[in-house]
């Protein structure tokens, strides 16, 4: 299954950089609310009747919105007010400062959704500060998630709720370096293994610090080499930078999982492995499916399948994803089409390829990304039997990945209107993403306690709501 295990539809925390407007937060506030109510930039535009490209630069802080589009914005999304009262404000010339103030802003990175092309040159630049996602209560009784600077949240709220949000720290660091009396590709190779099986117990936050220290390690080590031992390093820095593209999209931080996936995209082609490259646009596709950005979710997959070498896996993962953009789309019967053709080119895979990438995609992987397909079409209870199918067969050790399929088979069975089991599902899901610190498992609880709110009589749902109110940050 790798390191990949389950992509996320859900809302996702907006970066709070120094270069952050009230502009920005706005933008972030109009993609959440968006997003909350499972709506596609495509399908916003029909019902409001607005410029596609005016609409996605509004919400990544771009460009200011026409007080006509933000309170088109309230209206569609039934946002009450909040969206038009928080332009009124910005208007009024309120800053930033009290904008962020109780740590409310709003779930969606501000450069999200951007129609990236499929080699799109990466940004001269890395976010400039990893931020921790939490979820926060707000004052209307919302679940949102924030993303505050490591050093502001543990200044905040101490050393106890940070081990509590984001895990566990590790008991022992990855090598800084490769060991002089070893090859360093190898190495290197076995730092990433350790990084990856980390990573399904621990969760994201204590690992990119560490994926982040090993891409400097190689930038160094290519410096003086030529030929093959460069293209190799190359090859390696490009593995590393996906999997830190994973972590952040683990974390729910977009903005940095796209900026490392396109630094992956730029030194694939450099490194010169042509099946590498189509895992990463076939990644690409995936995170396009976590940002509810079916357009591009599809074409890159569709572009991923028409490079894909003639039977590896990678045209079958490619097609899984593309399945997925279509169920977002509202494409029931294409959405169907696509994984029925996923499973044709597995089952059509050289039985001895020379290429590893997506070894982990079966037939269990492929029922699991069509039950989440499932679930966005509104067929929640074959969703909810699709999930349950998957946690059973789930091999020992992918403690993470249990929790995502918890998670969404909870809101699943939210779905078939079954709000005990749904919320003895949750708390489940619950423990294991307070302990890994998943963005992805924690974003489906905050939906699924907006699902249980008529239900609060029902004893389970009452403890479920009031354990996970306990685990959230409140706003001030």
């Amino acid at each position: 299954m790798g390191h990949i295990g389950e992509d996320d539809v859900g809302q996702r925390p907006n970066e709070l950089t120094p270069h952050a407007s009230p502009q920005h937060y706005l933008g972030a506030e109009m993609r959440s609310w968006r997003n909350e109510r499972r709506l596609s930039l495509a399908k916003l535009k029909a019902r409001i009747r607005y410029d596609y490209s005016y609409m996605a630069r509004a919400e990544r802080g771009e460009q200011a919105p026409s007080a006509s589009l933000v309170r088109a914005y309230d209206d569609a999304l039934e946002a009450r007010g909040t969206l038009v009262r928080l332009h009124e404000a910005i208007q009024s010339g309120v800053g930033l400062d009290v904008l962020s103030r109780g740590h409310v802003a709003k779930a969606g990175a501000h450069v999200a959704n951007s129609p990236a092309g499929l080699a799109e040159e990466a940004s001269t630049q890395a976010p400039s500060e990893e931020g921790i996602s939490i979820p926060c209560r707000t004052s209307d009784g919302r679940i949102i998630f924030v993303s505050v600077p490591r050093r502001v949240f543990l200044g905040g709220l101490g050393a106890a709720a940070a081990t509590s949000l984001v895990g566990a720290p590790l008991a022992q660091a990855a090598p800084r370096a490769p060991m002089a009396d070893r090859n360093p590709v190898e190495h290197l190779q076995a730092i990433r293994r350790v990084l990856i099986d980390s990573d399904n117990l621990f969760g994201p936050h204590q690992l990119i610090p560490k994926v982040q220290e090993q891409i400097h390690t190689i930038t160094s080590l290519r410096e003086g080499q030529r030929g093959t031992d460069r293209r190799q390093l190359l090859q390696v820095q490009t593995q590393f930078a996906e999997l830190c593209g994973w972590f952040h999209q683990d974390a729910g931080d977009h903005r940095a999982a796209q900026y490392w996936m396109d630094r992956a995209l730029q030194w694939s082609h450099g490194a010169g492995d042509p099946d590498l490259t189509v895992y990463i646009l076939a990644r690409k596709s995936q995170l396009a499916g976590d940002m509810l950005d079916p357009v591009e979710a599809v074409d890159v997959a569709e572009a991923a399948q028409g490079v894909a070498r003639p039977g590896s896996r990678l045209a079958a993962v490619a097609a899984t994803y593309a399945a997925h953009g279509y169920a977002l789309q509202g494409e029931a019967a294409e959405s169907s089409r696509a994984y029925d053709r996923a499973r044709e080119l597995l089952h059509a895979v050289d039985p001895d390829p020379s290429s590893s990438w997506g070894v982990w995609l079966d037939d269990a992987y492929i029922s699991v990304q069509q039950a989440r397909s499932q679930s966005a079409l509104g067929d929640h209870r074959a969703a909810a039997e699709g999930f349950r199918t998957a946690i059973s067969a789930l091999p020992p050790g992918y403690h993470r990945d249990r929790g995502v399929y918890l998670s969404r088979e909870a809101l699943a069975l939210a779905g078939t209107r079954d709000a005990e089991q749904a919320a003895t599902v949750g708390l489940e899901a619950l423990a294991i993403g307070s302990e890994t610190g998943s963005a992805r498992i924690m974003a489906e609880l905050a939906q699924l306690d907006s699902a249980l709110q008529g239900w609060h009589a029902v004893p389970s749902v009452r403890e479920f709501r009031d354990s996970l109110d306990a685990c959230v940050v409140h706003e001030a």
